[in-house]
């Protein structure tokens, strides 16, 4: 049988995680380029991870507290996607229309077109552009959320915001007029 402090950490954990799959998961759909199936992959596996940290005394993390469990799962959340393209295997095809809900009319051409520039960009290009942009986390989180230097997020950055430039073209300006 579980102890009260069990229980309270199980109880605490599911507050946790019903609070964050919802963003988790916007964060991975952006991440996976609409792969609806992936984004539910990496949450689910994101959040099993943070279980087994979440049951951990006090817990820690390589000898250090956790003090922000929403964004320590985000960075998990980011490695286990650019992990998921390392190792995914060469039979895996990714398929050419992404099965999505359709949106509000007025922006479904435009979100279309820009997940389709994101899907089209490398793993690590595209989760640069998430963090920064869509998540708003600064450069220097991005760096500790990635495990790289503040000088390789600022230069991935950049050159990850020329390749979408160059994907998007001039098109995009006609697509965003009201």
């Amino acid at each position: 049988m579980a102890s009260a402090a069990a229980r309270g950490a199980d109880a605490e954990y599911a507050e946790f995680a019903a609070n964050r799959s919802g963003h988790l998961y916007r964060s991975a759909c952006l991440l996976t380029g609409g792969d609806t199936h992936l984004a539910e992959d990496l949450v689910q596996e994101t959040l099993s991870r943070m279980y087994a940290v979440w049951r951990r005394p006090g817990r820690f993390f390589s000898g250090r507290a956790i003090e922000n469990p929403a964004g320590y799962a985000q960075g998990v959340l980011y490695r286990q996607f650019i992990s998921h393209h390392r190792r995914r295997s060469a039979g895996e095809r990714p398929i050419a229309e992404v099965p999505d809900r359709p949106g509000p009319e007025e922006d479904g051409t435009l979100r279309v077109t820009l997940l389709e520039a994101l899907a089209a960009l490398p793993p690590r290009d595209r989760a640069v552009l998430v963090l920064r942009y869509w998540e708003d986390v600064s450069v220097e989180e991005t760096a500790t959320i990635l495990r790289c230097g503040s000088g390789a997020v600022r230069t991935r950055t950049s050159r990850a915001l020329v390749r979408l430039r160059a994907l998007l073209g001039d098109g995009l300006t006609d697509l965003a007029r009201p």
